[in-house]
């Protein structure tokens, strides 16, 4: 009867979250668990994660009372879908905006590992300045549909802007997390080797 052993592990062998997280990326972070950043972005960001959870029980919940309603009543519930897509939207814009506190957004950092710190925390502050740029054009767009919006959702009689508000909002938090972060940059810039990793409350 013959054994096999599993492989020896290379000791030698890389950590993968070297190529995961960039360490001088570590001063534009924001942690709740590791009280990082401003404050008030902290307990937003908060906020903003119970009310995806209670916004996915919602959406779990309507889209099964349909799916049961039809399969087993043999009757259709139109209100659950008109829920369904409300939540939804929500579901977007906030999920986009708590995913951009976090650094959860899709990236590609080959380029920038690869600078000098000088040059890493300009591009980043390159970044940071499209990003408002482009918020704001969002954040003009959102008032020019919620000036417009007069009506309510068919079904449940819900106003358009109490939906339309959520793209509003995530645009303004996306917004001012930017302004902090360029902020951040153009401080590293001055002194790349400044350690600001463990500011709390917004002390930087």
């Amino acid at each position: 009867m013959t054994t096999t052993s599993s492989p020896p592990r290379d000791r030698d062998a890389v950590d993968p979250e070297v190529y995961l997280e960039d360490p001088r990326r570590d001063p534009l972070e924001i942690d709740l668990e590791l009280r990082k950043g401003p404050a008030a972005f902290r307990w937003i960001t908060f906020a903003m994660e119970q009310l995806i959870a209670a916004i996915l029980v919602a959406l779990i919940v309507s889209v099964s009372a349909n799916v049961i309603g039809r399969s087993l009543l043999n009757h259709s519930l139109p209100w659950a879908d008109e829920l369904a897509r409300m939540l939804f939207i929500w579901l977007i814009f906030i999920g986009a905006a708590a995913a951009f506190v976090r650094y959860e957004h899709i990236a590609v950092d080959f380029t920038v590992r690869r600078l000098p710190s000088r040059a890493a925390y300009a591009l980043y502050l390159l970044q940071h300045l499209f990003i408002i740029g482009l918020m704001v054009v969002l954040l003009w767009s959102g008032y020019l549909v919620m000036s417009r919006s007069t009506g309510t959702t068919a079904i449940l009689g819900v106003p358009w802007n109490l939906i339309n508000v959520s793209l509003v909002l995530c645009a303004a938090f996306i917004s001012a997390v930017a302004v902090w972060r360029a902020l951040q940059c153009v401080r590293l810039l001055r002194d790349p080797n400044r350690s600001t990793a463990s500011t709390n409350d917004g002390g930087a």
